[in-house]
């Protein structure tokens, strides 16, 4: 946005001075050297307009500089922070159970928990996301990225079966921090989503625990379904290690709200700086000044008024 204004705007009231020096002083100057001046003035008056301008420009154009005409630009500069995600995506054979979205009984928690991630990731405008999805084994679905439509569409491409039908929890936590072991962002996120207790994993609980609670990497645990069908215990324990909060949820609308909450516990940071630019225009007020009182001199030096 830019605004016009004058550093000094009161010193433009000078130029009344000249308006009324011009109608009350008298040019005694000249008269010491030539007593008619006067009436040579009154014979030369009517071709002397040119005179007339050079000098009210002039006068003008240096009062104009002298209050300091100023260019104001004012914009605000966002430095936005984002954070680097990783989602982790239970695909054992215990999520095909449906039941668990009430306004559609035949749903099972792996479409539902699918569709609520890709819901979270729409919202996650200026953070970098990967996926892990794990059954017997571990894999990394996606890598870290910033195209949202990539991975939404990745999420919705995920399949029970390929990975097995067990729970390997441990070994996907572990891949999930490899991804982000060469990340550099201030904030680093893993979001466990499961629904069972671990049966499969080659990592130790107690290796993994030891690796979290060492890592600048904050780890959200949720448990989907009815509190005995996964380990709630062991969910709490890891995203303590791991300087988060673990959850529980045990139908659909649960679920969305956990991620909603998550979402607003971890807002991307926007800094905010309003950034004024000032840029001093007298320079040309003052030229065109010195311009037109050096033609003022010149024409009335050859005109000889």
């Amino acid at each position: 946005m830019s605004h016009f204004s004058f550093e000094y705007p009161y010193l433009l009231g000078v130029i009344l001075l000249f308006v009324a020096c011009a109608y009350g002083c008298k040019e005694r100057s000249r008269a010491i050297f030539f007593p008619h001046v006067k009436t040579l003035m009154a014979k030369s008056a009517g071709k002397s307009s040119l005179l007339v301008w050079l000098k009210w420009v002039g006068v003008s154009a240096a009062v104009i500089a002298l209050a300091s005409p100023v260019l104001t630009k004012s914009y605000t500069n966002s430095k936005k922070e984002g954070r680097d995600i990783v989602l982790i995506l239970d695909s054992s054979d215990s999520m095909r159970q449906s039941g668990f979205d009430a306004t559609d009984m035949r749903r099972n928690k792996f479409d539902v928990s699918k569709e609520v991630i890709g819901n979270f990731i729409d919202k996650r405008a200026n953070d970098r996301i990967g996926m892990v999805t794990f059954a017997d084994i571990a894999f990394i679905a996606s890598p870290m990225t910033f195209e949202k439509k990539f991975l939404t569409d990745i999420t919705a491409m995920q399949e029970m079966g390929p990975a097995g039908k067990r729970t390997a929890i441990n070994d996907a936590v572990v891949q999930a921090y490899g991804l982000l072991s060469k990340s550099k962002a201030k904030s680093k996120i893993v979001i466990l989503l499961t629904d069972g207790i671990d049966n499969m994993s080659k990592v130790p609980f107690d290796e993994l625990k030891s690796m979290v609670e060492k890592r600048d990497i904050k780890l959200y645990a949720i448990g989907v379904g009815h509190p005995s069908e996964y380990n709630a215990p062991y969910l709490q324990t890891l995203a303590k290690a791991g300087k988060g909060m673990a959850y529980g949820a045990s139908d659909a609308q649960t679920l969305s709200q956990i991620y909603e909450e998550i979402d607003k516990l971890e807002v991307t940071k926007i800094d905010d700086k309003k950034i004024v630019q000032h840029t001093y225009l007298f320079i040309y007020p003052l030229f065109l000044a010195i311009l037109s009182l050096l033609l003022f001199v010149y024409f009335r030096n050859a005109k000889g008024v």
